[in-house]
């Protein structure tokens, strides 16, 4: 079990989802990744956690796809002051999406359009860290920009987040970048020209095919079935409103830690 008590900033610390079938959500991501949904607060708009035993893991919330954003999982990434990373980021290309607000004693949130189209938030903790439990199963285990803009990416997140980036080798021969602390990988960017720009949420599991039947006999679907890789079996899933997500089983390797 791999806990945290803090992250360090432009490190991944938290993840959430934005869904119009609230009910199907909660129930499909119990299913599939063993999560216990927590309860509703009003007072935040009905936002919610998921939880791993007791620790958070994710959080979800409404939306109508008019007034908000549209069915999807949002990253955010840890910083000491939010509104200066906003200001560092407009500097560096980004429009920011939502401005700096707190969050009760809980944090300081914003939202920001990296350069090249895909949303990434920021999250300053006050009372809450973000992920409790990273990097096993039914735990968030790897976040992964696709975008048409590789290199402005890579300026962009070293720039705002002060990330060290490695090129490694990618099998399709697409460009591909690991973003890595004291020589552990926690993200990728990956130069995608066919998808729209976005990050990939992977989830760890114990059994990726046993992941892939509980998704379908829950309402969800299979975008790409799965199949083994270097890194673990992985199995491309979309959920009961046809959010995407990745599990990927846990014998990662290098990936581990």
């Amino acid at each position: 079990m791999a806990t945290r008590e803090g992250w360090f900033p432009g490190e991944p610390c938290w993840v959430d989802l934005y869904s119009s079938d609230i009910p199907g959500a909660r129930a499909f991501y119990q299913a599939v990744l063993g999560w216990r949904p927590g309860e509703q607060a009003e007072q935040f708009g009905g936002y919610f956690q998921f939880f791993l035993d007791d620790s958070a893991v994710a959080g979800g919330m409404g939306t109508t796809g008019e007034a908000g954003p549209p069915d999807s999982w949002s990253l955010y990434l840890a910083s000491t002051d939010t509104a200066e990373t906003l200001a560092l980021g407009a500097a560096h290309g980004a429009t920011e999406a939502v401005p700096a607000m707190q969050v009760a004693e809980l944090g300081t949130m914003g939202v920001m359009i990296d350069p090249g189209g895909a949303p990434i938030g920021v999250w300053a903790p006050i009372g809450f860290i973000g992920f409790g439990r990273v990097n096993e199963p039914g735990a968030p285990r790897w976040y992964e920009l696709h975008t048409g803009a590789y290199d402005a990416s890579l300026e962009f997140y070293r720039a705002v987040f002060g990330w060290e980036l490695s090129a490694v080798d990618n099998p399709a021969g697409l460009r591909y970048s690991t973003a890595n602390r004291q020589g552990r990988p926690f993200a990728g960017i990956l130069e995608d020209a066919q998808s729209a720009p976005h990050w990939e949420i992977r989830f760890g599991v114990q059994d990726s095919d046993a992941a892939v039947a509980a998704a379908l006999a829950n309402g969800g679907s299979l975008s790409r079935p799965a199949e083994d890789s270097p890194f673990g079996r992985v199995a491309h899933i979309a959920d009961t409103t046809g959010v995407p997500f990745v599990v990927q089983s846990f014998s990662w390797g290098p990936w581990a830690g």
